[in-house]
């Protein structure tokens, strides 16, 4: 908020609007397949077909807005925290040690880009996939409820372990950054340290382990996700094609209801997404900003001790009243 409320304010505003839109161009598919296979009336499908085009073009003309909005303000976060690390490491001057110079290194290079880029839809994204989620589920109930119901049943599902799977991601993620920090310090540190090869090999096939960890739990996350979607998608071919065979429902509803759909599990995926990055960026953000506080206490226990040193040499004219 304190780097980037206003712009906040006016990404919410463009996601409302394209959240507006989103399900205009299914009520067009809709339309169109009824026309064609009732009515027969090319001069409105052609009609359809064309506002249909220009609505697309529409949507993706706002989310390309939107993001390069969101881009803007993520690496104007980004400057913020990589000046704010900078600005402090001139200020210590000589005082640092090697150790805390890795760390800030690590900070300055790898740490701030994650950070900074969550904040550009940090708040945009969530309002954007519920309120897409919403119009279309809102959608789907106006067409078939029970087609509704079975979207519905595919979220519950993967809310099921979604969350779990997401929070060994996060432990890992915590001490791959940890890990990283102390190869960095080491390698900043005197040669008296323990800096030996061995141990850097070992850290460094300790963040391989760490990292293959994350990619099986989050492909293995992604594979349950799609075959909830495709579970979800075969249920409603399979009610929407026994619907209109007895004459409950059109065709074009069902394509419609299918599209809407496949619809979900974007906004869906895209809303897993950010949840990951949401818990991720708080891991990162707790590990920087314990370093952040520990370089500070340091600081301060560097000028106490220099204080200390002079108090107890004694008086020494005038650099004892400054002390003083």
């Amino acid at each position: 908020m304190k780097t980037s409320a206003r712009h906040q304010l006016a990404i919410a505003a463009i996601t409302i609007v394209l959240c507006l839109v989103i399900t205009v161009p299914l009520e067009l598919q809709r339309r169109i397949v009824n026309d064609a296979l009732q009515r027969h009336d090319f001069h409105t499908i052609g009609i359809l077909a064309v506002g249909y085009f220009l609505v697309a073009i529409a949507q993706r003309g706002i989310k390309l807005a939107m993001n390069v909005y969101r881009s803007w303000v993520s690496e104007s976060s980004t400057r913020y925290l990589r000046s704010t690390v900078l600005g402090s490491d001139r200020s210590a001057g000589n005082d640092w040690s090697g150790s805390q110079r890795g760390v800030d290194i690590s900070i300055v290079l790898s740490e701030a880009d994650p950070i900074g880029s969550f904040v550009g839809s940090s708040l945009s994204e969530p309002l954007l996939q519920c309120g897409v989620l919403a119009s279309l589920l809102v959608y789907m109930t106006f067409i078939n409820s029970s087609m509704a119901l079975i979207a519905v049943g595919a979220l519950t599902l993967q809310m099921c372990f979604v969350p779990a799977m997401q929070s060994a991601i996060n432990r890992r993620a915590t001490a791959r950054i940890l890990t990283l920090r102390a190869v960095s310090s080491a390698l900043n540190s005197s040669p008296r340290a323990v800096n030996t090869p061995s141990r850097q090999l070992q850290m460094a096939d300790h963040v391989f382990a760490l990292n293959m960890g994350i990619y099986k739990i989050k492909h293995l996350m992604n594979f349950l996700i799609n075959g909830s979607v495709h579970l979800s998608m075969a249920c409603v071919l399979a009610l929407g094609g026994y619907l209109v065979s007895i004459g409950k429902i059109d065709a074009g509803s069902v394509v419609a209801c299918a599209a809407g759909l496949s619809k979900v599990s974007d906004p869906w995926g895209d809303f897993v997404d950010w949840f990951r990055d949401l818990r991720m960026t708080q891991a990162r953000y707790a590990l920087l900003r314990q370093a952040e506080l520990r370089s500070k206490a340091n600081r301060i226990h560097d000028v106490s001790k220099r204080c200390e040193r002079r108090i107890n040499a004694g008086p020494r004219g005038p650099a004892h009243s400054q002390i003083d």
